[in-house]
């Protein structure tokens, strides 16, 4: 076991965990932070999304060694219930939650996303999210959702 500090949601943190152990796993059992979900352990389904440095990054496949000194962002470092960060708000008011699984990846992949590109085009919102999976079908409310949040983010 190794001691490896991390910067998360602002904090910083000092766990004990194997280097190879993915960001994931210490984010949900160590930091007790349940935004990102594991869904496939392969890097592929998003569920499992976090920014760091800004950037989209799925936490199952990156060791927790490599986030060296990076801040790390995960769902609830976004906003809170009390007072949502735009695009969290714009999936509430657009009611893009189904079953839920998906919605950690789809607001972390948007977020990073929307700080990149501030006047995005569906098309633009339909090629960002495409590496997220969800089966549940509300992908149409989905985009709406990041429509409204780059509005209300510019």
């Amino acid at each position: 076991m190794s001691q490896i500090t991390l910067k998360v949601n602002g904090k910083t943190h000092r766990v004990e965990a194997e280097p190879d152990t993915p960001l994931l796993y210490v984010l949900r059992d160590n930091l007790e932070l349940h935004g990102p979900k594991f869904g496939c352990g392969l890097g592929q389904c998003g569920a499992c999304t976090v920014m760091i440095d800004g950037d989209a990054v799925r936490s199952c496949s990156m060791p927790v060694s490599k986030v060296g000194n990076r801040p790390i962002t995960t769902l609830e470092g976004l906003g809170s219930s009390k007072k949502p960060h735009p695009v969290q708000q714009a999936f509430i008011d657009e009611q893009a939650v189904q079953c839920g699984y998906c919605i950690n990846g789809m607001i972390m992949t948007a977020t990073a996303f929307l700080g990149r590109n501030k006047n995005p085009s569906e098309a633009d919102i339909k090629r960002a999210l495409a590496g997220n999976l969800c089966r549940c079908g509300t992908h149409v409310r989905i985009v709406r959702a990041v429509k409204r949040a780059a509005k209300a983010l510019a």
